[in-house]
């Protein structure tokens, strides 16, 4: 859902800063480039509302036998966000981080910046911790833990050697016409692929210094880093924030996870025997197994209503959004009054 609230509360400002920059070209001989960068606080923090986080887990972890409470949880969890204005990391769930609600620490760790806004929590404003550092391993680490396992799922995808899917014919295929389907290059992509494949280079480069960090820094670990192969073009051109294509990559990923353990079964093994752990290979080779159980085939009708239904939640959650934004815009003006 886009973020009313947010596109509201930095359109009240445009016209006062419209107004400084137009004085500032006119009367401030300033060059028209320095006059607009007093525009800049009107344009939102994010693109994307991510309230819906915080509501829906809440929801979810209110129901009983649940908890939405750090210190209530048997098992210790900690969720690393980025102080926004310090660039310090945030710990959630650990000593004097603990009070802050389970799913509004989701929400701050998982606010992606552009993409979605800050999260205001004890007025400081968190982003996603991979803004300070890919991987918070040693938040784990320094609690003297002798096995870790490190999941990264984004990895820089080498498109000059793909396994499965000749470039040439299949690559960025989704979402476009038949006549742009086939793209040797990424580049060919455009922005969308570019900024992709420049951003997960960004994170893995950082991942790998990271995990030689701690392997100096914590001999005494056993780690274990987990990520999808750089040639696998699905995981790639699949959409991570697409509701819809849930099933499918999930089952995609589940079985390429698979695939991944048996070719490291031999070092795996040595390295988890150490600590009592072992690998299911009944499970990794059993063909027929799946995470995902196939959908029916959907009728016409059927397909109609998906499609209805899917346009409602959108407008309700639409609706929802946008009464919140004007609900939080007209405190001020009534205290004011």
């Amino acid at each position: 859902v886009p973020a009313y609230g947010e596109f509201l509360r930095r359109g009240i400002m445009f016209p006062g800063l419209a107004a400084s920059a137009l004085w500032r070209a006119t009367f401030g001989r300033k060059s028209v480039v320095n006059a607009l960068e007093a525009l800049g606080p009107a344009l939102p923090t994010g693109i994307f509302a991510n309230d819906e986080v915080h509501t829906q887990l809440e929801k979810l972890f209110s129901k009983p036998g649940r908890t939405n409470d750090f210190r209530e949880l048997r098992t210790r969890l900690t969720l690393v966000a980025t102080n926004l204005d310090s660039g310090d990391a945030a710990p959630f769930g650990r000593p004097g981080w603990d009070h802050v609600p389970i799913s509004k620490a989701v929400q701050a760790s998982s606010a992606l910046p552009g993409l979605f806004p800050p999260v205001e929590i004890d007025n400081h404003y968190y982003v996603d911790g991979a803004l300070k550092k890919t991987m918070h391993a040693g938040v784990a680490m320094d609690d003297g833990i002798d096995l870790m396992f490190c999941l990264n799922p984004l990895v820089p995808f080498n498109s000059t050697r793909s396994p499965e899917l000749a470039m040439d014919q299949r690559v960025m295929r989704r979402g476009l016409p038949l006549e742009k389907q086939s793209i040797p290059r990424l580049v060919n992509g455009g922005l969308p692929a570019v900024m992709s494949q420049t951003f997960r280079a960004m994170i893995h480069s950082r991942l790998e210094l990271g995990m030689k960090h701690y392997e100096h820094a914590y001999p005494d670990t056993d780690i274990v880093l987990l990520e999808p192969d750089h040639r696998d073009a699905e995981m790639f051109l699949a959409n991570t924030f697409s509701y819809s294509q849930r099933r499918e990559l999930a089952e995609h990923a589940y079985q390429k996870t698979r695939q991944m353990l048996r070719s490291r079964k031999t070092t795996l093994s040595a390295k988890l025997a150490r600590h009592g752990v072992s690998l299911n290979l009944a499970i990794l080779e059993d063909s027929k197994r799946h995470l995902v159980s196939e959908r029916p085939t959907a009728t016409r009708v059927g397909r109609a209503i998906a499609s209805l239904e899917d346009v409602m939640e959108d407008l309700s959650h639409a609706l929802k959004m946008a009464g919140r934004a004007r609900q939080a815009n007209s405190v001020p003006a009534s205290a004011g009054a």
